[in-house]
């Protein structure tokens, strides 16, 4: 789980509807801690936020994306992606980098789809 990750979204204003909040919330608190406490917190934001988008919508592709049940959760996905650049704006010079490896892990996510 990302304690800073989690106390960074809840601060965000205007906050998310509650629905949206819930499953961004339970998607930051499914990582496991040594994914993001290697780095400083604002660093460990942005690398949560694009671990927990990654692995939503890795799970939403692997369940076949075709329930409106996966609407909300392909908005959390979004919407972590986008607290994950919020967070990373925070430093302009960071922001051209953690922009490449968020986009390089977010288009690798299909391949977790397996082939029909």
């Amino acid at each position: 789980m990302s304690d800073a990750a989690l106390a960074w979204v809840a601060r965000r204003e205007p906050a998310a509807p509650p629905a949206l909040a819930e499953h961004v919330a339970a998607a930051l608190g499914t990582l496991p801690p040594s994914t993001v406490e290697r780095d400083d917190e604002l660093s460990a934001v942005v690398r949560a936020c694009v671990d927990a988008a990654e692995a939503t919508l890795v799970r939403v592709l692997v369940d076949g994306a075709v329930a409106r049940a996966a609407a909300l959760d392909l908005l959390a996905a979004d919407a972590l992606v986008t607290y994950a650049f919020e967070a990373a704006s925070e430093r302009p010079d960071d922001l051209p980098a953690a922009a490449r490896e968020a986009m390089a892990r977010l288009s690798r996510a299909a391949a977790a789809v397996p082939a029909t």
